[in-house]
C-alpha cells in the first residue's frame, strides 16, 4: 500500500526526536556518503548562534537569490509542516516532491539503521538534514544556506566545510546540553568554522567572543565583525517595519526597507548582508540589490501581525534573550494597552527567565500548551510557575491552544480598542496558533 504524504511525515517525526541529541555525526555523514556526498556539489553558508539564525536565514537566501542566485535553505524546527525545512529559491518542498525524494532514499537510511552506529538508529533532524542536502544536489542549487539545528561541532548539519561560517548572538540555552557559561556554549557553536572559511560575527558578549576569535586565529579562517567590518548605522520605526542605514564592503546604504519589527531584526539583516558580501569574497553588494531583497522579506512567526481588531501578533520566543528582543521590538513598534499574553513552553526550557521578561509587558498571562509534545508543560504547572511570579489574579489557564486564543482576544475585547495580544513562548505552539488564525497557503 502506498503511503500518504501525512503517513510519511508521521514515520519521519516518530524517529529519535531533534531535541534529543544523539553522539556524533557518524550516521549523517554515513547517510550522505551513501547518497554520493551531495553536500559538497554546492557551496554552503551555514548559519549557528542562540537567537536569530532562522531569520537571518531568510534574509541571506532572499539577497542571493535577488543576485540571480538559485538557492537551497534548510531551517529548523519547522511552524506547520516539515516541508517548510527545505526550500529551493524561496519556496518549499512540495508535498509529492518530498516524498518521493524520501521513497528514492529510504533504502539508504535502512541500511544507515541496520549498522546502529553508537547504538542508535538515524535520528529524525539526521534524516531531515541528508534529505534537503540531496534535494539541493538534484535541483540543483548554486548556494545553501544552512541552519545549525543545536549547537555546531557535532550538529548534523556540521558535515561539510561551510565557505561562510555565521554565528548569530550566543546566549544560554540548552545548557543541559551546551554548557552553563558561554565559553562552553561558544565553543560548541564555533565548531562550524573550518579552515579558510570566512566568518561573520554578530556583536558577541566579551566570553562568547573571545571563544570565536581564537577560533578563527587557529584555523586561518577571514573575520568579519559587526561593528568594525560591517554595521547598523541607523533605523528609523515606521508603519509595517523599519528604514535603516547599513555600513556594509561598499559603504553605508541609507533607506533599506526592511519589513520587520525590532532592533535585533535590523541587525540580523546587517548580518545577512556581510554574510553574502564574505560569500562573495568581500566584494560590495551593489546596494539596488540590497534594497530589493530586504524590502521582500517575510518571516513568518517572528512579530507576525496574525489578525486584526484585537490585533494579534505572533512569535517565536522561546528563551530570555530572545524574549527581552520580542518585547522591546513589540513595545516600539506597538502601542497596546493592556497587552494579554498567550504562552506555552517546553519543560527544558528557563522558564522563570522568559515570564520575568513577559511579566513586565503582559497584564495577563493565559497558560496553555504545546499540543502533541512529550516536552510540553502541561497548561496548570505553566499557570502555577507564572502566578509565583506574577500573581495568580494576573493568570488564566486554557487547555487548548484554541481556547487561550479564544479567551485573551475576550479579553482584549472587553479591554478596548487599544488592546493587544502577543503569542509566544514555544516554535512548536507558535505553529499551533498560526494554524489556527493564518489560512493555509502553502507559498508561506
Amino acid at each position: 500500500m502506498v503511503e500518504t504524504h501525512q503517513q510519511i511525515v508521521e514515520r519521519l517525526i516518530a524517529r529519535w526526536p531533534e531535541h534529543r541529541i544523539a553522539p556524533g555525526t557518524a550516521r549523517v555523514e554515513a547517510l550522505c556518503e551513501l547518497l554520493g556526498s551531495p553536500q559538497r556539489t554546492y557551496p554552503v553558508i551555514q548559519i549557528a548562534g542562540t537567537n536569530g539564525k532562522g531569520s537571518t536565514a531568510i534574509m541571506i537566501d532572499a539577497l542571493l537569490r535577488t543576485l540571480g542566485l538559485r538557492t537551497g535553505r534548510y531551517t529548523s524546527p519547522h511552524l506547520v509542516d516539515l516541508t517548510e525545512r527545505i526550500c529551493i529559491d524561496g519556496e518549499r518542498i512540495g508535498d509529492d516532491e518530498f516524498d518521493a525524494l524520501v521513497a528514492d532514499t529510504q533504502r539508504l537510511i535502512d541500511l544507515v539503521d541496520e549498522r546502529a552506529i553508537d547504538g542508535v538508529a538515524m535520528t529524525f533532524f539526521e534524516v531531515m538534514t541528508a534529505l534537503a542536502y540531496e534535494a539541493f544536489a538534484q535541483a540543483p542549487v548554486d548556494v545553501a544556506v544552512v541552519e545549525v539545528g543545536l549547537g555546531g561541532v557535532t550538529d548534523a548539519t556540521n558535515v561539510m566545510d561551510a565557505a561562510v561560517a555565521v554565528i548569530c548572538p550566543i546566549d544560554y540555552d540548552h545548557t543541559h546540553l551546551l554548557g552553563n557559561t558561554l565559553t562552553e556554549i561558544a565553543r560548541e557553536k564555533a565548531g562550524i568554522i573550518k579552515t579558510g572559511s570566512q566568518v561573520v560575527l554578530a556583536a558577541q558578549q566579551p566570553e562568547a567572543a573571545a571563544v570565536l576569535v581564537e577560533r578563527c586565529a587557529e584555523v586561518g579562517a577571514k573575520v568579519y565583525r559587526e561593528g568594525i567590518e560591517f554595521a547598523l548605522l541607523d533605523r528609523t520605526p515606521g508603519v509595517g517595519g523599519q528604514v535603516l542605514r547599513l555600513d556594509t564592503a561598499g559603504g553605508p546604504v541609507p533607506e533599506v526597507v526592511l519589513p520587520l519589527f525590532g532592533a535585533h531584526m535590523a541587525r540580523n539583516a546587517a548580518l545577512a548582508v556581510a554574510a553574502v558580501e564574505a560569500f562573495l569574497g568581500g566584494k560590495p553588494l551593489p546596494a539596488e540589490i540590497i534594497v530589493e531583497a530586504l524590502a521582500e522579506v517575510a518571516a513568518p512567526a517572528r512579530l507576525e501581525v496574525v489578525r486584526r481588531s484585537p490585533t494579534v501578533v505572533l512569535d517565536t520566543c522561546h528563551n530570555p534573550h530572545g524574549a527581552r528582543a520580542t518585547v522591546d521590538a513589540l513595545t516600539e513598534a506597538f502601542a497596546f494597552t493592556p497587552l494579554i499574553g498567550v504562552v506555552a513552553v517546553m519543560a527544558d526550557k528557563d522558564l522563570d527567565g522568559l515570564l520575568r521578561v513577559l511579566a513586565d509587558e503582559l497584564s495577563t498571562i493565559v497558560c496553555t500548551t504545546v499540543q502533541g509534545s512529550s516536552r510540553a508543560l502541561s497548561a496548570e504547572a505553566l499557570a502555577e510557575r507564572a502566578a509565583g511570579i506574577v500573581g495568580e489574579d494576573r493568570v488564566r489557564v486554557a487547555s487548548t491552544m484554541s481556547d487561550a486564543i479564544e479567551t485573551a482576544v475576550a479579553l482584549a475585547d472587553d479591554a478596548g480598542p487599544g488592546a493587544g495580544v502577543l503569542i509566544a513562548g514555544s516554535v512548536i505552539a507558535a505553529g499551533q496558533a498560526r494554524a489556527l488564525l493564518v489560512h493555509a497557503d502553502r507559498k508561506q
